[in-house]
């Protein structure tokens, strides 16, 4: 996008999210939810927006369709052709980009798929005008998105509070999980939109543990532990903060993060 106004800001995004690779393990059954979600059918044309890994396009490619796949972090597209190859899917095109200006011809693709990556695209109606310019007259567009009121909404409106505010014209991520917002945001481009909700099980043996492993993947959270690195007691605080939150969803050794699928046609 020519005299991008965010890209500076863009470029900071696409250094956060470096360290993201062990966190997109535990995504593997959502990933397997959306594309069973989207009905991905053997022939068709998928385009995965924020692949990071690639687990949602080799999940896509495993069913038969032809993918490309786009993310802003080039860390992870090392990561999604290494998974690409012991796969045996080497024919999924892995491309460098921005979800805001879509390198791809109108009318290309038969679905667009997004895992938890369209909606940290700081504008809302610029990324659903993507996505929808590049899909074929009646394609679908399918997402995974997390809720406001569930754990990792939580976390990032958590985040939110100790992070320098967003730019402006940047609309938060968890806004992604309102299904009124959605709908409203789809607009007249889109059939109006189905949903359904799952849970992803994160493995923790204690909260502690998850908090640790957060602070080592999550590139926000890191930028804020490191930030309060030189102050301690405000560092012990942030961390006791964020562990009572989160004690709200551990149970039986796992952290429940519940997420919100939707699916629409285009218009």
């Amino acid at each position: 996008m020519p005299n991008d106004p965010l890209a500076d800001w863009k470029q900071q995004q696409r250094a956060m999210w470096a360290s993201f690779m062990p966190m997109a393990w535990f995504t593997l059954p959502v990933a397997a939810h959306l594309v069973r979600f989207a009905d991905i059918r053997a022939g068709e044309a998928v385009l995965d927006v924020g692949t990071g890994t690639g687990v949602v396009a080799l999940t896509a490619a495993r069913a038969g369709a032809r993918v490309t796949a786009l993310d802003l972090t080039p860390e992870l597209l090392v990561q999604a052709r290494e998974n690409a190859a012991i796969a045996g899917h080497e024919d999924v095109v892995w491309t460098e980009g921005d979800a805001e200006q879509l390198p791809y011809p109108d009318a290309t693709f038969d679905v667009v798929l997004s895992q938890f990556g369209h909606m940290f695209a700081p504008r809302p109606a610029v990324v659903v005008a993507e996505m929808r310019r590049v899909l074929k007259p009646q394609g679908r567009i399918a997402f995974a998105t997390w809720p406001p009121e569930h754990m990792v909404g939580r976390m990032f409106a958590f985040i939110g509070r100790h992070a320098p505010p967003l730019p402006e014209g940047a609309a938060p991520p968890p806004q992604w999980g309102h299904p009124a917002t959605i709908a409203e945001r789809l607009g007249g481009g889109f059939t109006p939109p189905f949903f359904a909700r799952g849970a992803m099980a994160l493995p923790a043996l204690s909260i502690p543990h998850y908090r640790l492993f957060l602070e080592q993947t999550i590139g926000p959270m890191q930028k804020i532990v490191a930030k309060l690195a030189s102050t301690p007691e405000q560092l012990q605080h942030f961390r006791t903060e964020f562990e009572a939150m989160a004690a709200d969803y551990f149970v039986d050794n796992h952290v429940h993060q519940d997420y919100l699928l939707t699916r629409a046609a285009a218009l």
